[in-house]
């Protein structure tokens, strides 16, 4: 029987152990499986709580359909009954000015507008910002060889002017990385732009375009942004996907509390040894290494250097999540969309806030909301080392100034991740294949997680299939 050691048990290397259970399945080849995690619980970054009738994400509270990953696994548990849309009233954002919640355009996606007169009728840039930002439309496109790697900040400059990038471009396309967009890779986050220009030589053109041809499908017509009707959950948090595959994993070796310290490649016989804090060495015939990039290179050092050195590269900043409930009659707002985001250059200590009981059914009881705020990232990464109290009190007066919130919440909590968000910095791809070409060239070597190919949950779930199906297939190969 082939052993393989999974480590990390966040979602991608629950995702990568359960894809070995089907594939062990579909074969009848056994497989002994061990999962090593270092903290003292299952999931990673996906944490829910349920406190006093409310329900409370720690982590992200969604993920898109349009990637299927997430969904198809979630169908494979038999999840399927728990999943959950977001909530059909008030599918829209706003963007903060000011004192002011400005609603997103509608028809506005993500940088640009597809219908002009909700656009130039909104306050969300100035005139001389709107008009500057129309001129994408004339502007000639970027003669290129198709290998530089531009920054989202000089991209959006070039084509869309720089108030489109300090209003709008930062808050809503950085902070899905919450980094700094100065340094955020095109190529590696939103290549499509790259192709709309290349294509039609304007951003706005290519997305009116596309918004036509979508023009008889509810999804494109009647949402904004975000395309909300494209994200779900589950009926009792995220935490529901965690659950459904510790349920299929039970049978496997999983040791918590247990910090891999070493891994070394046998190179006569091409196994590993994986070494812990908890007992003797362990010999296993293959290894997924579903863990920060700055983890593995420190687990790698001594077997390839350069890949350690490149796993290096990678850089990550940190967040705080902060979960407020309150009594629907102490706040003054309507809430009548999903959340706000902050652009940098207001100088507060929010980068975004989500009116979660509106964004979905059940996360609050009657008369009640829940909002979740988010602090830190690439450009206030100093603010997710505040003191939990001094936190709050930023928090609260943020949320006093834009929803009218005076009133103490019925309570609060603060999670921090240090260190959980990979930066795709330019040049990301270029490093992302030569790590890949250094693992390839390993035995029964596989790397999985946030940190190379997307930072979304159907992301994280994809790296860890395909770091699955590849070890199974070495395995497979060294039996026939």
């Amino acid at each position: 029987m082939k052993r393989v050691a999974i480590i990390g048990a966040g979602i991608a290397g629950l995702a990568a152990a359960h894809r070995l259970l089907e594939r062990s399945a579909e074969t009848g080849e056994p497989l002994e499986l061990l999962i090593f995690e270092a903290g003292s619980r299952l999931g990673g970054i996906i944490k829910t709580e349920e406190r006093d009738g409310f329900l409370l994400e720690q982590g992200p509270d969604s993920f898109i359909t349009e990637k299927p990953q997430a969904l198809e696994l979630a169908r494979r548990l038999g999840l399927e009954s728990h999943l959950i849309q977001t909530n059909e009233t008030h599918r829209r954002s706003f963007i903060v000015r000011g004192s002011q919640l400005i609603p997103v355009p509608v028809g506005f996606q993500l940088i640009a507008p597809t219908k002009f007169w909700p656009f130039f009728n909104s306050e969300i840039m100035s005139w001389p910002g709107k008009v500057r930002l129309a001129l994408d439309l004339v502007l000639p496109r970027q003669k290129t060889n198709g290998t530089t790697d531009e920054s989202l900040a000089q991209f959006i400059r070039r084509r869309l002017g720089r108030e489109a990038l300090e209003r709008v471009a930062q808050p809503m396309v950085g902070g899905i990385y919450t980094a700094d967009p100065e340094k955020l890779s095109l190529q590696a986050t939103m290549p499509r732009f790259i192709e709309f220009e290349r294509k039609h030589g304007s951003v706005i053109r290519a997305l009116r375009k596309e918004s036509r041809l979508g023009a008889s499908n509810k999804v494109q017509s009647e949402t904004q942004g975000a395309r909300y009707s494209l994200f779900a959950s589950f009926d009792r948090g995220m935490q529901v996907l965690v659950d459904g595959l510790a349920t299929k994993l039970a049978t496997t070796g999983i040791a918590l509390r247990t910090r891999v310290t070493a891994i070394d490649l046998d190179r006569s016989s091409r196994q590993w040894q994986v070494r812990s804090e908890h007992g003797p060495a362990i010999t296993v015939d293959a290894v997924c290494l579903a863990i920060p990039a700055y983890a593995a290179a420190s687990l790698l050092t001594e077997t390839d250097v350069l890949l350690a050195a490149g796993l290096k590269q990678i850089t990550y900043e940190s967040t705080a999540t902060v979960n407020l409930a309150y009594r629907r009659a102490d706040i003054p707002h309507p809430l009548d969309g999903f959340g706000f985001v902050v652009p940098f250059i207001e100088k507060r200590t929010l980068i975004a806030c989500t009116f979660s009981s509106e964004k979905f059914a059940g996360r609050a009881p009657q008369d009640s909301v829940l909002l979740r705020a988010f602090v830190g990232g690439a450009l206030q990464k100093e603010l997710v080392e505040l003191e939990e109290g001094e936190m709050l009190s930023r928090v609260r007066d943020d949320l006093k100034d834009l929803l009218g919130i005076a009133s103490a919440p019925l309570f609060s909590t603060v999670s921090r991740w240090p260190k959980s968000m990979p930066q795709y910095e330019i040049g990301h791809l270029s490093r992302v294949s030569t790590i890949a070409e250094r693992v390839a060239a390993l035995p029964s070597l596989a790397l999985a997680g946030n940190a190379y190919s997307g930072v979304g949950i159907p992301d994280c779930i994809r790296s860890g299939e395909t770091a699955a199906d590849t070890l199974f297939a070495a395995l497979h190969k060294t039996l026939e």
